[in-house]
């Protein structure tokens, strides 16, 4: 960022188009706070896992961390966690644009009321990438439980194959 505009340069292709919807997420970001955002490099990666071990940057001769975002984090890292800013539409995937989806939930929330709702919560997404999510595998319901939570592993192979149907 540099005077309130972006410059964006790819190092290497992203995941689909999740790299577009960071930097438009950037993009909003200028446009909410014009002249209030410092000039600033920023490195993000579209991966979920973190890369950045802490162990390599401890002690007096430690070097340089490097500020690298991301996704996601965890104790032994210390990439900087910041928004995945795909809720507002990846088109591969099959989320609608952040607009198109508000109408959906907004007409759905209209349909009935809360407190009359069966208390459903829900996840879909890559359970490898982080010990808390196969932790929170382990909470779908069951033959022998359920805790009404509906949890769905996106096997990106086999809907890459599929067209992202599901």
């Amino acid at each position: 960022v540099l005077r309130g505009r972006a410059f964006v340069q790819r190092f290497r292709p992203a995941f689909q188009t999740r790299d577009l919807f960071t930097i438009w997420g950037i993009l909003q970001l200028l446009r909410r706070y014009p002249g209030r955002v410092p000039d600033l490099d920023l490195m993000f990666d579209c991966v979920d896992w973190p890369v950045v071990r802490a162990h390599l940057y401890r002690g007096e001769h430690a070097p340089f961390i490097p500020p690298l975002f991301r996704y996601c984090g965890d104790d032994r890292t210390l990439d900087i966690v910041f928004p995945d800013w795909s809720f507002w539409g990846w088109p591969e995937i099959n989320i609608k644009p952040w607009d198109a989806l508000y109408k959906d939930l907004k007409d759905g929330n209209s349909k009935g009321k809360w407190f009359s709702r069966e208390p459903y919560a829900y996840w879909k997404g890559n359970a490898a990438v982080a010990t808390s999510r196969q932790e929170l595998v382990k909470c779908n319901v069951s033959s022998t439980q359920d805790w009404n939570a509906r949890i769905y592993t996106q096997d990106w192979f086999k809907e890459s194959k599929e067209g992202y149907k599901t």
